[in-house]
């Protein structure tokens, strides 16, 4: 595999032989600390088919991830003489956590797969509602960082991530952060990108913007509500000097309880489209798709978790993303920018539609098939190829050719809740 970089333009991310690269992640938190390696394998192996090319988990996992062992009945740190867990004192020796870690990182690279890989989920350093304990100190948080960096940043299909769902609310929490970036950069000597995923509703742009040690942004969006406008967090950072790309990295899960409450309902496979299509057309470098059985590897159904996470890889929206991966890649990658200009009126909450738009084409969503009113003349071409493209099936409709002028409406081919569309127009000569 080829490692990552940041394109030269600063919007979007590429590998190191300058191919474009779409990030479509998965979000599998407790995937090191909950599966076997046979487990693993089905897991990797799945989502590969399924055209995921990131998976987002941690070293240190959220649940009781210290104290609880791994599926080999491993944990990764050991006391120290004062009875703490020391993040410097790593538990070795057979086929330890360590290793596992490893062991998956790597069969991870077979399939294709990179690992957006956390040293810590942010409960280590602020509790706030975790599990914790908290370990990690300004004073340990650097050397932590370069024992992982030696240990796995010999691999190419490798990005850091820091925060761990965190709200950095004292000084403290701004330093292990920053050490421990530090840390991971001396212990690999600087191979691969780092950023750092914050608490819902909120983008690291907000604690450490323009920081030279984070080379994108990102967001996590979160599950508190539907039509939650995700997009105007990426619609921010895409505002930022200097520029650097965006993603969304953890909007709406699908099957979470809306809110965190079961009694809501559920996110279902329409609000993740919406979610990703509204993200990515505003800019986001790519998305992160989750499910909230699969995060955390869940093997008892219950009213909060409501599948096995086997059950759960195979749920609608997951075979979907890889359709909005296809879409963007069948255009050229780096001129895409967000353009809403191309819309010559908007709606509001649910119904708010995307744009965005490269030499000579354009793509904008509709979440639930409303018709689409676009400010054509703005793309090159004296003509104006039309086709809707169906983010459920990736069904192509032709919606025919029009002269290059004016304010056109055109109605998709359903609408109703859940009958998103995108309309593709094309610029061409008559």
């Amino acid at each position: 595999m080829k490692n990552l970089k940041v394109h030269p333009g600063g919007r979007y991310l590429e590998t190191e032989d300058g191919a474009p690269f779409f990030w479509l992640g998965d979000t599998a938190w407790e995937l090191f600390h909950a599966l076997t390696r046979e487990e693993a394998e089905q897991y990797l192996q799945k989502r590969a088919e399924q055209g995921f090319n990131v998976v987002q988990a941690v070293i240190l996992a959220e649940m009781d991830g210290l104290r609880t062992p791994n599926a080999y009945g491993r944990t990764p740190l050991r006391k120290n003489a004062a009875g703490q867990y020391d993040p410097l004192l790593w538990d070795e020796g057979g086929y330890s956590y360590w290793d596992h870690v490893g062991w998956i990182l790597d069969k991870a690279g077979e399939y294709g797969i990179y690992l957006a890989l956390l040293p810590t989920w942010g409960d280590k350093y602020q509790q706030a509602h975790g599990v914790g304990p908290e370990i990690f100190t300004p004073e340990n948080a650097g050397a932590y960082g370069e024992m992982v960096g030696r240990r796995f940043g010999d691999r190419d299909n490798l990005v850091w991530v820091l925060g761990g769902d965190r709200n950095l609310a004292a000084y403290a929490d701004y330093r292990v952060n920053e050490v421990l970036a530090r840390g991971l950069a001396r212990g690999e000597e600087k191979r691969h990108l780092t950023t750092l995923h914050p608490s819902g509703e909120q983008s690291g742009s907000r604690f450490f913007p323009g920081a030279p040690w984070m080379d994108f942004y990102m967001i996590q969006s979160g599950h508190g509500r539907r039509a939650l406008p995700n997009y105007r967090f990426v619609e921010a950072d895409w505002a930022l000097t200097p520029a650097k790309p965006v993603l969304d990295a953890e909007p709406r899960y699908e099957d979470h309880p809306v809110g965190f409450r079961p009694e809501n309902g559920y996110f279902d496979a329409a609000d993740v489209r919406q979610a990703a299509y509204w993200a990515v057309f505003s800019g986001s470098l790519g998305i992160t798709y989750g499910h909230h059985s699969v995060w955390r590897m869940n093997r008892e159904p219950s009213e909060y978790f409501p599948l096995a996470w086997q059950e759960a890889l195979e749920r609608p929206a997951a075979r979907q993303m890889r359709l909005l991966k296809e879409l963007v890649l069948s255009r050229p990658f780096w001129e895409r920018r967000p353009a809403q200009e191309l819309l010559a009126q908007n709606r509001e909450g649910s119904n708010h539609m995307a744009a965005c738009r490269g030499e000579g084409y354009a793509f904008c969503y509709t979440p639930n098939g409303l018709s689409v009113p676009v400010r054509l003349g703005l793309l090159g071409g004296k003509e104006i190829r039309a086709e809707w493209f169906s983010p459920r099936t990736g069904e192509r409709i032709p919606a025919g050719s029009f002269p290059n002028a004016g304010v056109r409406e055109f109605p998709a081919p359903s609408r109703g809740q859940g009958e998103d569309w995108v309309l593709c127009l094309d610029g061409k000569e008559a």
